[in-house]
């Protein structure tokens, strides 16, 4: 609707009230007692009096038209908000008031006046139930009697009747109005579309209008297609946060009768977002079951599991980040005006991060100014504008675990590894793929078929101390991505549904990219699957084919260790791409060990690798005795040598509860 018609309606609208009020007011004259009259006014005219209202010509009715017809108001309920309207909107109707109640302290309006003065009354006017007071178009103010209180218009309808559209000032700053935005990505324009197909017909009927569900974890791209939806139908979007929603009855009554006046007045769709919903919050459950149900109004509630409705039907749709070749799009045309960009490394962002389109924009736009930054300081070499893009996505999809995970800061490299050279071959081999998944999954279409299958899944064997977290680290250091280490304690769970749950809020978070899962002992989880017996065993095993399954559609780099590679099932083994066995270190190896065990800071004196090699202990052992020896040393204000070595190697050995034999430490000392 462009501007000079709106303009046009609001003059239209503008007439037509001043000419109902003077029609009102002429009623009103012949009511007053004149006595009672501070000036002559009984002779006065309004400059169009004279008009009648069918002579205002518009093609659109009249906001108090338009009012009467949604509300179901009577002639007589029209007069007595027209009459409240008159005493906001023309000084002389508080004088007439009060003339024709014959009483000059009463300058408002009532309902004893409404009786006597306009034709056509009817008790359920006066009602609670009436759609006046129901629908809170008009206030009745504190009086001893009911027909002797005062009464007063709504201001949002005051508003309205002028022709001015705003949100109630009592539902600002509860609900938020949601913007359009056109340029969606092609999957969720689709989806928005059936959004419209699935309201057009019922449009006009909310209780029989579905309530539309927005499912899954991305969460930015839910608003978006609920507003473009909206757009389609003509509707505004509005969205409340579900910790915002009034939980006492009477908030949550006035809550439910203000939105559903402004549907009425304004054509509004509500958006309940329960993304940030966290907990059994019984008082909050309670109340979106009671609004999505019983509320008058077109519903869509955004959440990341699926609710159920009882009564009212509910249709959902399930929400997923941008395709693969949607974010490649995304990218270009982030970057699109960044020429000396243009040889950003856009498959490995795509292969790697799973972003959404706010992320990847802001992403580009946050490296860009960094980049800039370092262009105009003079004294320091620019950092790659990859690099720099790559640590803004890294930073930006990094998951928020804290309860399930722990992130490991990376600083070990190739170098720290001691290892046989097979099993260091595997390692590469497995960062070799991460790196190439984009050329091989999308470039060459192994992805296009079936997405089970191309996680990339390692398992590392081997006994305590033997290098596989360390491994795990080489591997996040060299793709530069966060390592999360699962503690399983805190996701195996003995009620049934929640290990499952626990682990899918992992994969979930993690699905960003950016993340290196490392589930730390997982024979604890995923040992042989037993033999079916009760209901305890066949969950055991829900449990086991729930984390395979994620596995394998995991876009991400998945690390499992363990001590008892024996004691896993050999299914489980069959579906985990890269296996490898930690060895526990011979002499040479430990001798190497101990050889790159020190910092070069560290002061060290008469230290004899060859002799520490003949320690029989693994790696994280002789990192411990390290460790241990240079604490030994620092109070000492001494540099390190096998005097401390041997006594922090003592100290070891008791923890192992294992004995130092005279082969181990001979010529120590």
């Amino acid at each position: 609707m462009s501007a000079t018609t709106t303009t046009n309606q609001n003059v239209d609208n503008h007439a037509y009230m001043t000419v109902a009020l003077s029609q009102l007011r002429e009623t009103l004259v012949k009511h007053a007692d004149p006595n009672l009259l501070e000036e002559d006014i009984t002779h006065e005219k309004s400059p169009i009096a004279s008009y009648l209202i069918d002579s205002i010509i518009s093609p659109e009715p009249s906001a108090l038209d338009r009012l009467c017809v949604t509300f179901g108001l009577s002639d007589f309920e029209r007069n007595l908000l027209l009459l409240c309207a008159g005493v906001e909107l023309d000084a002389s109707f508080p004088i007439l008031c009060a003339a024709a109640c014959g009483n000059t302290q009463r300058t408002y309006p009532t309902f004893g006046l409404a009786m006597t003065m306009l034709e056509g009354m009817h008790w359920d006017a006066f009602t609670p139930a009436g759609a006046l007071r129901r629908w809170k178009l008009i206030e009745v103010g504190s009086g001893s009697e009911l027909m002797s209180s005062p009464l007063r218009i709504d201001e949002r309808i005051l508003h309205y009747l002028m022709g001015v559209q705003h949100l109630d000032d009592r539902l600002l700053g509860i609900v938020e109005p949601v913007t359009v935005n056109p340029d969606l990505v092609p999957s969720h324009t689709q989806i928005s579309e059936k959004m419209v197909a699935a309201w057009w017909m019922e449009i006009h009927d909310f209780l029989k209008l579905p309530i539309l569900q927005l499912c899954g974890n991305e969460v930015a791209s839910k608003r978006p297609i609920a507003a473009l939806a909206c757009h389609y139908l003509e509707l505004s979007l509005y969205a409340i946060a579900a910790h915002a929603l009034p939980t006492t009855p009477s908030d949550l009554k006035q809550f439910k009768l203000l939105w559903e006046r402004e549907v009425a007045l304004a054509n509004c769709a509500l958006l309940i977002d329960c993304d940030d919903l966290e907990g059994a919050d019984t008082g909050k459950e309670g109340t979106i079951t009671y609004l999505c149900e019983w509320m008058r109004s077109p519903v869509i509630i955004t959440t990341t599991e699926r609710k159920r409705s009882r009564l009212r039907p509910l249709l959902v749709f399930d929400i997923e980040r941008p395709t693969t070749k949607e974010q490649y799009t995304i990218w270009e045309q982030a970057l699109d005006d960044t020429s000396e960009f243009l040889n950003v490394q856009v498959d490995n962002l795509v292969s790697q991060f799973n972003l959404s389109v706010p992320v990847i924009q802001a992403a580009c736009s946050q490296a860009s100014v960094q980049w800039h930054q370092q262009k105009s300081e003079v004294t320091e070499i620019p950092t790659d504008f990859n690099y720099l893009l790559w640590n803004t996505c890294r930073a930006q999809a990094r998951p928020k675990l804290d309860d399930l995970a722990q992130r490991i800061d990376c600083a070990a490299d190739w170098e720290d590894l001691v290892l046989p050279e097979s099993q260091i071959q595997v390692l590469r081999d497995v960062a070799m793929q991460v790196k190439l998944r984009a050329k091989v999954y999308d470039r060459w279409g192994f992805g296009g078929k079936s997405k089970r299958g191309l996680g990339i899944s390692a398992l590392f064997a081997g006994v305590s101390g033997t290098g596989k977290t360390m491994a795990a680290e080489v591997l996040a250091l060299e793709l530069q991505l966060d390592l999360y280490r699962i503690d399983l304690s805190a996701v195996v769970s003995k009620y049934i549904g929640e290990t499952e749950k626990n682990l899918g809020r992992v994969f979930d978070a993690a699905e960003l990219g950016g993340v290196v899962l490392l589930f730390d002992e997982a024979d604890a989880l995923f040992g042989k699957r037993s033999e079916v017996k009760d209901s305890h065993d066949r969950h055991a095993n829900v449990e086991v084919s729930y984390l395979l399954q994620r596995m394998e559609s995991y876009r991400g780099l998945s690390v499992l260790t363990t001590n008892l590679k024996s004691s896993l099932d050999q299914a489980f083994l069959r579906r985990i791409r890269f296996i490898t066995q930690f060895p526990f270190p011979d002499s040479t190896q430990r001798a190497e060990i101990w050889r790159r065990i020190f910092p070069k800071s560290t002061p060290t004196e008469g230290l004899d690798y060859q002799k520490l090699g003949q320690l029989n202990v693994a790696g994280g052992n002789i990192r411990s005795i390290a460790l241990n020896a240079a604490f030994l040393a620092a109070h000492a204000n001494d540099a390190v040598t096998m005097y401390y070595m041997l006594q922090a190697a003592k100290s070891e050995y008791i923890k192992l509860e294992r004995s130092l034999t005279d082969t181990e430490v001979k010529g120590w000392v």
